[in-house]
């Protein structure tokens, strides 16, 4: 581990060696814990945020603003990586590849294909890997310190079934910009009072006029600053507690009044409302046959006895009177291989591929999934209104996104206030 002292000790020499020495070296410009950040460092991800920013057509703050906005984001990164090393998490090559994999196949592209794309828009495929490699880790960091630790009962959705819905339209979607004036914990009366002046200034800009995506950039200390303050489309379950009752009550383009919370002050801009149909799903009557692999049965041989079991079928033997004898799926056997009505999602998905490649009565061949071979035969499809349950479904997942969103913030506070970092503002 590097001395702290030998780190604070360092960035001052930097900051007193001559010019030209000072060209052959790569300058600290802040220490945290035990790391630096250096400013070639520092200089790549502004160049990075600045071509983001302005790819979507966002006014540039100050230049100042920008790389102190962006270093406080580094600091808290290095941060997570440093508790992640130290809790032991890791991603192996493996787990990368599969990721890098996955992103290609979203975009509908071949790794290969990918690496060109990525080249011709001037992105270095290592830079890429390792963003994406410390994306992975932070995220099972969070889901290791918060995520796991985040329930929803029953009773919770019903209540919010009961109350909320009551105090907004159901079907209500808030586009939402979001700032933050923070405040440490345990900060005195005058740094509190200090920073609600800074609040109340912003909102009386905001309502001025003034840009609120280029003012969450220069002042927001939320993760979301460098968005431009934008906490995109959420229902009345998504939005944080503290918010819930101030939001439907806001019209497009109103600026709330500056809202204390334990990290400090809030300012919301109400962006856009809109509403959302009716769900409509098409749900599949389905039943399989299973066999599983084995030491005494590979793919080829559970491959061949489900074409057996095919051709029988074909020749007029009973599928469900078959999946009872032969299937390895105990739990669907007892009833014929029926799986019963499935909704979409509800099954792995080569299966529900493969399912919903077949037209009514036909039967698949050989399907592998990752519980061996099935045959599979569709029975029936309709399409039916899940509004209900996907209403309850919806809530439930929004109430555990704005729990975790409110921990984290709380979380990296705190990860914040009580970490060693020295900054060397010459540097910004």
């Amino acid at each position: 581990m590097i001395n702290r002292f030998f780190l604070a000790l360092t960035l001052l020499t930097y900051s007193v060696i001559s010019p030209i020495q000072a060209q052959t070296l790569d300058r600290i410009v802040a220490v945290v814990e035990d790391d630096v950040i250096l400013e070639r460092e520092l200089n790549t991800e502004v160049a990075v945020i600045t071509n983001k920013l302005r790819g979507n057509n966002v006014a540039m703050p100050p230049e100042f603003v920008l790389r102190k906005q962006v270093l406080e984001r580094m600091i808290v990164d290095k941060l997570q990586r440093q508790l992640a090393a130290r809790s032991g998490i890791q991603v192996s090559d493996e787990m990368l590849r599969n990721s890098v994999a996955d992103i290609a196949s979203r975009n509908n592209l071949s790794v290969e294909n990918f690496k060109r794309e990525l080249a011709s828009q001037g992105m270095d495929y290592k830079a890429f890997e390792d963003n994406l490699r410390n994306e992975i880790i932070i995220n099972q960091l969070r889901g290791r310190e918060i995520s796991s630790r985040i329930k929803v009962t029953d009773a919770e959705v019903n209540h919010y079934l009961e109350t909320q819905s009551n105090a907004s339209p159901s079907n209500t979607q808030y586009h939402l910009g979001h700032i933050l004036i923070s405040v440490p914990s345990g900060a005195s009366a005058s740094t509190i009072q200090k920073a609600k002046e800074t609040a109340d200034r912003v909102v009386t800009d905001l309502r001025s006029g003034k840009d609120f995506k280029e003012t969450a950039i220069g002042v927001s200390d939320d993760d979301n600053a460098l968005k431009g303050g934008d906490l995109g489309w959420r229902s009345l379950g998504q939005i944080p507690t503290l918010f819930t009752d101030l939001v439907p009550t806001l019209r497009q383009g109103d600026i709330s009044d500056p809202i204390r919370s334990p990290s400090g002050f809030h300012i919301i801009k109400m962006m856009e409302t809109e509403g959302f149909a009716q769900h409509m799903v098409t749900k599949t009557k389905v039943r399989h046959i299973l066999i599983k692999t084995n030491e005494l049965i590979d793919d080829a041989e559970a491959q061949k006895r489900l074409q057996t079991l095919k051709d029988r079928i074909q020749d007029g033997d009973d599928f469900a009177t078959l999946a009872r004898s032969h299937s390895d799926d105990k739990g669907s056997a007892i009833n014929g291989g029926s799986l019963d009505w499935v909704s979409p999602g509800a099954l792995v998905p080569p299966f529900e591929e493969a399912m919903n490649k077949l037209s009514i009565n036909q039967i698949s061949n050989p399907v592998q999934t990752q519980f061996g071979w099935h045959l599979i035969q569709v029975l029936g499809r309709e399409n039916q209104d899940n509004s209900d349950q996907f209403r309850k479904d919806k809530i439930r997942d929004e109430i555990r996104k704005r729990k975790i969103e409110e921990e984290t913030e709380l979380w990296l506070r705190r990860l914040r206030d009580e970490a060693y970092v020295e900054i060397d503002s010459d540097r910004l």
